[in-house]
C-alpha cells in the first residue's frame, strides 16, 4: 500500500508496519511504500496512526461487504 504521494522520479521508501485487524485483532503483514519527501513527516505519522485504528484484515473486510 502507498502512503502519501510519490512524485515522478522520487525515491521510494519501503517499510513494514505491525498491523492488527481492528475487528478480530489478527496480526497482518504490513508492507508499505511512501515517497522520501513524505516519509516520517508529522502528516505521515498522523495518517499511519489513523490507518492502524481502522484497519481490517481481508476476512473482516469481506464480511463487511456482504
Amino acid at each position: 500500500m502507498i502512503f502519501g504521494k510519490i512524485e515522478e522520479n522520487e525515491e521510494v521508501i519501503k517499510f513494514n508496519l505491525e498491523l492488527k485487524c481492528s475487528n478480530c485483532n489478527k496480526k497482518v503483514p504490513g508492507g508499505m511504500k511512501s515517497g522520501k519527501n513524505y516519509f516520517n513527516t508529522i502528516e505521515f505519522n498522523k495518517e499511519i496512526e489513523e490507518f492502524k485504528k481502522i484497519y481490517l484484515c481481508g476476512i473482516c473486510r469481506d464480511k463487511n461487504k456482504n
